[in-house]
């Protein structure tokens, strides 16, 4: 297609959102249309699904939940006005929490201001929080934010070190729905841990994010912790970051928790609209069904031109493969159904991947994030003429021409700043994207039987290694090869996973178990150790 032709199509394509701005350019992805057309019935049944999950239809019926995290950011929209109550009173408290934190009326017991702030949680319980923090921390935050987001003993030594001193001045959030989740589980034992061995209270420094009755919830309220603030069922984790999940961190980072949620409000309002060419998340639905051929045929490639949004394609990560990838569609037929999902910032792109989606396999779709505004204060001049935020714009533009020369398809969401309400705008805006194209698929987004499928393995795993190390401590005397102990436990079938058991054993002391190194590593043999 000729320029002239492009910026006619870039001219009848282009959604703009004067008061938010944000721009949405389908001009690179080459459907017509007859394509629009084609997909109107099925967006219109998408928009009335939609009407109903905000009313408050059972939206997951394997976990009898709602789904609202629409409603955090308009609660008047809510399916009952006691939800109503409990959002606005919530966001109430955390306001005035953070609030008493950054005045100092609430401390640590022996009086030192908070400074530091160390998050537990794993999934949306953490990606969000991160996302939020690191695409708008400044040297002016109020807290400095850690987190454990995973079950990784060295990930979590490396953080406490980089605490170090600070541990008197820092709150520790533990984020978990159920209280139950292993990963946060464990790493709220290991900063109690690292609390004690410095001679601190941890309840004292402790604030929950939980569901009502949960395990979290009874252990905060036993040992009385400083603060509970609710997690809701209707909340799902890749979608809680407007809910105290997010909302808690970011405030106690100095954030305008106001103006974020005011973005996502605002763009829920845009994303209701019936009219596909006046509705933003429709417009990404419809490019991500075109260019994936409804099937997941193509990936998709988060190419953000700013640092700010580093860690919004692994945000994304959660938000768009947790809930499209599924083995059945509604009606249970067998689908395996999803969108694979990937990224850098730019200009790095162009020294890590361009090159292969330039000139590579054509297995992907683009979709690049422009930031107009490069900072707040005047630009070095790196030539006549040019400053560095030049460059990265210019690098952005002769990135996405070089990929469509090579017919790689993309959209390019332009910014004008990355400020709280932009980053709500982003939230919201993928948040409605992803329900839109379950519905264009027919899959449902809001449950994900795969993780709980991983979970009970684990547990699984877990299981077999205690019934490993009774078997060793029985026999102290006895050497066991993986086989051998896999036949003296009666699970001949599971001696892989005796093996991978007995490595990880007898390479942590903590377990007692010593390894004596056979001529295949196959042949190594187990015992546990003697005191």
């Amino acid at each position: 297609m000729q320029k002239q032709e492009l910026w006619e199509r870039y001219k009848s394509r282009l959604y703009h959102d004067a008061e938010l701005d944000i721009a949405i350019d389908t001009s690179r992805m080459n459907f017509g249309d007859g394509f629009l057309k084609e997909m109107e019935p099925r967006l219109q049944k998408a928009y009335a699904e939609m009407a109903q999950l905000e009313g408050g239809a059972l939206a997951n019926p394997d976990e009898n939940r709602m789904v609202g995290h629409y409603w955090l950011r308009a609660p008047e929209l809510a399916s009952d006005p006691s939800l109503s109550e409990e959002i606005k009173a919530t966001l109430a408290s955390v306001k005035a929490f953070a609030s008493s934190v950054h005045l100092g009326n609430i401390t640590a017991p022996d009086g030192h201001h908070f400074t530091q702030l160390l998050i537990i949680g794993i999934g949306g319980s953490a990606l969000g929080p991160q996302f939020v923090a690191d695409s708008l921390g400044s040297h002016q935050d109020r807290m400095r934010l850690s987190f454990f987001d995973n079950t990784d003993p060295d990930g979590m030594d490396k953080v406490i070190s980089g605490i170090g001193n600070g541990l008197q001045e820092t709150l520790v959030v533990v984020i978990s729905k159920s209280g139950g989740t292993k990963e946060t589980r464990n790493g709220m034992l290991e900063a109690r841990q690292a609390f004690a061995k410095a001679g601190l209270n941890f309840a004292a420094h402790a604030v929950a994010v939980t569901g009502s009755g949960s395990e979290l919830d009874g252990t905060a309220s036993q040992e009385g912790w400083l603060a509970i603030f609710p997690m809701w069922d209707w909340v799902g984790g890749r979608t809680s970051v407007t809910s105290a999940v997010g909302l808690l961190p970011a405030a106690l980072q100095g954030i305008d928790i106001d103006r974020l949620l005011e973005g996502a409000r605002l763009c829920d309002r845009s994303t209701r609209s019936r009219v596909t060419r006046e509705n933003p998340a429709a417009l990404l639905a419809l490019s991500w069904f075109h260019a994936a051929c409804g099937k997941g045929s193509r990936d998709m490639v988060i190419l953000p031109y700013k640092d700010r949004l580093l860690l919004f394609s692994r945000y994304l990560q959660q938000l768009i493969m947790e809930s499209l990838g599924k083995e059945l569609d509604r009606s249970g037929n067998r689908v395996l159904q999803g969108l694979a999902v990937y990224g850098n910032k730019g200009s790095t792109d162009q020294h890590a991947y361009v090159q292969q989606l330039r000139e590579g396999v054509h297995n992907f779709f683009v979709t690049f994030i422009e930031v107009l505004k490069d900072r707040e204060a005047p630009s070095l001049a790196v030539e006549p003429g040019a400053t560095s935020g030049d460059y990265l714009s210019g690098f952005f533009q002769g990135t996405r021409s070089a990929l469509y020369e090579k017919e790689r398809e993309s959209v390019t969401i332009t910014v004008h700043e990355i400020s709280p309400a932009t980053v709500g705008a982003l939230i919201a805006l993928y948040e409605r994207a992803v329900g839109l194209y379950a519905s264009l698929i027919d899959v449902n987004a809001y449950h994900q039987p795969g993780v709980e499928a991983g979970k009970k393995a684990a547990g699984t795993v877990l299981k077999l290694q205690g019934e490993i190390l009774e078997m060793l401590r029985r026999q102290p005397a006895r050497e066991f090869t993986c086989e051998d102990l896999a036949m003296a436990l009666a699970r001949p079938e599971e001696v892989e996973t005796v093996f991978m058991i007995l490595r990880h054993l007898a390479a942590n002391p903590d377990h007692g178990v010593s390894l004596t190194r056979g001529e295949r590593v196959w042949e190594n043999r187990f015992r546990a150790m003697t005191k």
